[in-house]
């Protein structure tokens, strides 16, 4: 499983990794940030051509529709990186006149390359290339010179499946906040080092109610920070504390899942396509994703690990209700909490409740922001 973890830091620095299985070996590149050299070097060692992996997300996009989570499009060994590229994020319409190749399953190793790149929160797609037996010992000597790590592919996909893995408090400290007094912030790590995740526990834990308040709230650099208007999620932090503290106190976890699980990097590639005309659901989906890839069991750990367990959920999405339910979180009841709505983020805020179920339709009713 360490060798699993290391092999998500060296993908997320553009460097190969090698996947074992009982098929053989697999070279693996990440398509984010690839270079054309890059390609040549994999060609050359394993001494095959090239397989782009796509998430089904991906290909739905690009009217193609798999059984199971991604298909494998083989390519011709001199393949450009820029070309790959469009394979992987260009919109269908971009790619009429230079179609993708016939698409096949994809092996084990394939598909623990693919959920690697979303678990280090890449750009959702994989080029990988079968070793031939003839450069098994080329490979091997590059692995033993420490040029290359070699992972187990079922040790991958089992890493990748428990997404949220074990959480470790690593530290608290007192935090007085504007307005609302002192609270307590409690940092949580996964286990692999990637995510930390914050608990802010607000007001006397002996006075909170039975159902203690509760936000479970996904990081929003560019809401939360910087007060964008694209989206509600700076509001919606900032009247959750408020309402907490105004409940006789309770918890907002702050977890690490940035663009509804996606990351910061692959939100801002989102927001490029929202600008082109494409909603927050469809922007994801060209780009690999499905519409939430948010994992909530990260957020029963931690009201486990504080000893929560029953809470009023302050939400607006019933999925939400639903999902932290099924992750053994006791749901006592649901209570509304909105944002701002403006110019900028209607279109956002209406897709959501059209297409992904959220109550907003009391916010959509008022009047916009000018």
């Amino acid at each position: 499983m360490r060798q699993a973890e290391r092999a998500i830091f060296d993908l997320r620095r553009g460097l190969p990794v090698l996947l074992g299985s009982e098929d053989g070996d697999t070279l693996v590149l990440p398509v984010e940030g690839l270079v054309s050299e890059r390609i040549a070097e994999a060609v050359a060692l394993a001494g095959a051509c090239p397989v782009l992996v796509l998430s089904s997300h991906r290909l739905a996009s690009l009217g193609m529709t798999v059984d199971g989570d991604c298909a494998c499009l083989p390519l011709a060994e001199d393949v450009q990186a820029a070309q790959v590229i469009r394979f992987a994020l260009a919109r269908a319409e971009a790619l009429a006149a230079d179609p993708p190749p016939a698409l096949r399953m994809p092996s084990v190793a394939e598909s623990a390359a693919l959920q690697l790149m979303r678990r280090a929160q890449l750009i959702p797609a994989a080029l990988v290339f079968k070793v031939e037996a003839t450069q098994g010992a080329a490979v091997e000597a590059v692995r033993l010179a420490g040029d290359v790590l070699k992972v187990d592919s079922a040790a991958a996909l089992a890493l990748c499946q428990d997404s949220a893995g074990q959480l470790t408090m690593v530290s608290d400290a007192r935090v007085p906040l504007a307005g609302l007094g002192d609270a307590q912030f409690v940092l949580f790590r996964e286990e692999d080092g990637i995510r930390e995740h914050v608990a802010v526990l607000l007001g006397e834990r002996n006075a909170w109610p039975e159902a203690v308040p509760l936000r479970v709230h996904s990081a929003c650099l560019t809401g939360d920070l910087f007060g964008s208007e694209r989206c509600d999620c700076g509001a919606q932090l900032r009247n959750s504390l408020s309402a907490i503290h105004a409940l006789g106190g309770g918890i907002v976890l702050y977890l690490a899942q940035e663009g509804r699980g996606i990351g910061l990097a692959n939100k801002l590639r989102a927001y490029r396509l929202q600008d082109q005309g494409l909603d927050t659901i469809d922007a994801d989906e060209v780009i690999g994703f499905g519409k939430d890839e948010r994992d909530y069991r990260v957020a029963h750990r931690m009201l486990d690990a504080l000893g929560i367990q029953r809470v009023e959920l302050l939400t607006n999405n019933p999925e939400k209700v639903r999902a932290l339910c099924d992750a053994g979180i006791d749901v006592s009841s649901r209570r509304a909490l909105f944002g701002q709505l403006n110019d900028n983020n209607q279109h956002y805020l209406r897709t959501k409740a059209d297409r992904h179920g959220h109550m907003l339709e009391e916010l959509l009713a008022t009047p916009v922001k000018r």
